[in-house]
């Protein structure tokens, strides 16, 4: 299928972002793996080409682009080539929207300009140990004294929370509210702070080289500068970004599912059991069939509502259902192909064995698959 939402601008964007990923990530992913984040120097190299600042105002040294689509390619490009940038992704396409909505001047002039030049790197820290998902439920809370919030709780999963130079931290700010959703704000917490630490780097089933820590906040002096948006209204705030985070995860999943199929295609070309190729078998070819076509049908979803979410079309709902369909999707596709490599499919060295891995975890975050269900059933007045 002909995709038609990329003109020449992004096409030339791509090849940009094709050739960094398979000189500066693709070598050295064992090797992030293995220590469990990237490094810090490769922002600034991401930089380089203009990733980082993608949307970032050219007053503060970015494209001023406003437009997601550049953000997707760059995902896809790490998707199709079986990689990962770490807590970049998340950085760039989950965390800053929340800068670029709600910073007022003074924070967009602290904070933007490094984020153009790969300097300052974010992350958003909602999970709690004891609540999950439940972020009305939340224990972190922080209390005004003077011209400051001190912050008090601790958060887990936090994805790029080891390399994050600014957090964005969901405390509750009120406790006098009859609805637990009321009361919540978001608190920007800077490396360095005093009583704020990292814990470990938790040890993943995937996702090796994205680093995903725990955090501790003891009696962190918060000023109040860095109250991003209104005070108590964090929750509505987090709901209004739920369809590009859960986009995102779609076009990921979308990605490397479409980096399995390829993966498998060229494994059972070259294999050969008892005296054929894999390939010439009736049931490998079905199977790649079956996949091949979901693949036409995640990428139809996903191309719809990367047009929706730049027209300011994209519902919550709809973003559900591209979540649902690309994340499942993603699942079955990627365990076919493993299948077809036998015992190398077992293999780490085999990137087929990291999308494995790696993509078990896209029907958790951002939302189960039962909570997709639920946010669409919902959509249907059931």
């Amino acid at each position: 299928m002909q995709r038609t939402i990329f003109d020449s601008d992004h096409d030339a964007f791509r090849d940009t972002v094709r050739q960094f990923v398979g000189k500066e990530v693709v070598p050295h992913i064992g090797e992030w793996e293995a220590a469990g984040l990237v490094p810090r120097e490769l922002f600034a190299k991401t930089a380089e080409i203009g990733i980082n600042g993608l949307q970032v105002p050219e007053e503060f040294g970015g494209g001023g682009i406003d437009s997601f689509l550049f953000n997707a390619i760059v995902i896809e490009e790490i998707g199709y080539a079986a990689a990962t940038l770490g807590g970049l992704q998340v950085h760039l396409s989950t965390v800053l929207p929340y800068f670029f909505e709600y910073a007022d001047a003074d924070q967009k002039s602290r904070w933007f300009p490094g984020f153009a030049d790969g300097t300052l790197v974010s992350s958003i820290a909602m999970t709690e140990p004891g609540t999950g998902s439940d972020l009305a439920g939340m224990a972190t809370s922080a209390v005004r004294d003077g011209d400051d919030w001190i912050l008090n709780g601790a958060k887990t999963f936090i994805t790029g929370g080891i390399n994050a130079d600014l957090i964005i931290v969901v405390a509750r700010t009120n406790r006098d509210v009859t609805n637990r959703r009321d009361g919540l704000s978001l608190l920007v917490v800077e490396a360095g702070m005093n009583g704020f630490t990292r814990g470990r780097n938790l040890d993943k089933l995937g996702l090796k080289a994205q680093d995903t820590a725990e955090l501790l906040f003891d009696n962190v002096r918060v000023p109040a500068r860095n109250l991003l948006g209104e005070e108590g209204a964090a929750f509505s705030m987090l709901a209004r970004n739920l369809p590009q985070e859960r986009l995102t995860i779609a076009v990921n999943a979308q990605a490397t599912a479409t980096a399995a199929l390829n993966l498998g295609s060229d494994y059972v070309k070259d294999r050969k059991v008892f005296g054929q190729r894999v390939a010439d078998f009736q049931n490998t070819k079905f199977v790649l069939a079956d996949c091949a076509t979901e693949l036409e049908a995640g990428q139809a979803l996903v191309d719809r509502a990367l047009v929706a979410l730049d027209d300011g079309t994209l519902s919550v709902a709809d973003a559900a259902k591209v979540k649902l369909f690309c994340t499942e999707m993603q699942a079955r596709v990627i365990d076919r192909c493993l299948q077809l490599h036998g015992g190398y499919g077992y293999i780490r060295e085999y990137p087929i064995t990291r999308l494995y891995a790696d993509a078990r975890v896209t029907r958790i975050f951002g939302g189960t698959s039962e909570v997709m269900k639920s946010v669409i059933s919902r959509s249907l007045g059931l």
